[in-house]
């Protein structure tokens, strides 16, 4: 399986394949249709108190990250997702951050690459 990582608010297209929203939160201003998903999986997405602290009050990225993989660890979610994208050839992990290489999608590609780090 190929796995992608998009931000949300780039046109859907073909090659995207299977389409996982993996944000806890709806894309501000997104349309349903314009995101084209097959998952919004937001039983993957960081807690409600790690995105904050992530976002709105300076958590540095390794600590975020090793945060977020703890909270990923200590649930099913993430066995739930592989599931989810098992068979499909391609899928693309959609996030609405304006970082495309600190965010959680980034840390769940990685995890379902199977990468320690």
């Amino acid at each position: 399986m190929e796995l992608r990582v998009k931000h949300v608010y780039d046109d859907a297209t073909d090659a995207d394949g299977f389409r996982v929203l993996v944000d806890r939160l709806w894309p501000r201003g997104l349309s349903k249709e314009r995101a084209a998903l097959d998952l919004w999986a937001k039983d993957v997405a960081p807690s409600p108190e790690l995105r904050r602290a992530f976002h709105h009050e300076g958590l540095a990225w390794p600590e975020f990250d090793s945060r977020y993989r703890a909270e990923l660890a200590a649930g099913d979610g993430l066995d739930r997702l592989r599931g989810e994208v098992a068979g499909h050839p391609v899928v693309t992990l959609l996030y609405a951050s304006h970082d495309a290489e600190h965010n959680g999608a980034v840390v769940l590609r990685d995890l379902l690459r199977g990468s320690a780090r």
